[in-house]
């Protein structure tokens, strides 16, 4: 079975370097091969994405502006992992209502994935919800999500617009290939809504 393993490291300093407004970078030194090496890596709280789709397997999509690509990227509703004592699916749902206005009855782990692990160490949890309906109110939204554009989208549309490049965002890319597939396998690849995530920092 392919998987990636886990290594345990004897950290000799970890110390924060700059600490950022979302995220911080520090900088480790660990025992590694024989050798004692340094490396300085973003320091993230790790973020959850929604995948909420309805009966005719539509995908709600947001459109939102991301400053340091200078886009305004398609992408699922998302958001980090910021609040203490909040476990990744309540931060799910949380999103999806914040975000878009919904909640759902059916909610399921489609994949985890690690953005950056070069030099980031953030990990985002990407769930699908389904059984999909209106909370009844309106969130109050600033910043880039104050001009936010949303648009129920079909499956193989996603896709198709995933291949030929022309929308990017990682959660959207591999939330799309993995429904995708899941749904070809009768959606038996989904897990757990609180299935364990190792390979989150604090999972």
């Amino acid at each position: 079975m392919l998987e990636d393993e886990a290594v345990p490291v004897d950290v000799d300093s970890s110390e924060v370097m700059f600490d950022g407004y979302v995220w911080d970078v520090r900088r480790e030194s660990f025992a590694y091969g024989g050798s004692t090496l340094r490396r300085d890596f973003v320091d993230h709280p790790g973020a959850v994405a929604v995948f909420a789709m309805d009966d005719d397997d539509r995908v709600l999509l947001i459109k939102q502006y991301r400053h340091p690509v200078r886009r305004r990227e398609w992408e699922p509703p998302a958001g980090l992992l910021d609040m203490e004592a909040e476990s990744p699916l309540e931060a799910a749902k949380r999103e999806l209502a914040e975000e878009v206005d919904l909640e759902a009855d059916d909610w399921a782990v489609l994949s985890d994935y690690l953005t950056t692990p070069g030099g980031n160490n953030e990990a985002i949890r990407i769930y699908l919800a389904r059984g999909v309906r209106a909370t009844g109110s309106t969130f109050d939204r600033e910043g880039e999500e104050a001009d936010m554009e949303s648009r129920w989208v079909p499956l193989d549309e996603i896709v198709d617009a995933v291949l030929a490049s022309r929308v990017q965002n990682p959660s959207l890319v591999i939330g799309a290939l993995a429904a995708h597939v899941s749904r070809a396998r009768g959606w038996t690849t989904l897990r757990a809504a609180d299935d364990p995530w190792p390979a989150h920092p604090n999972g």
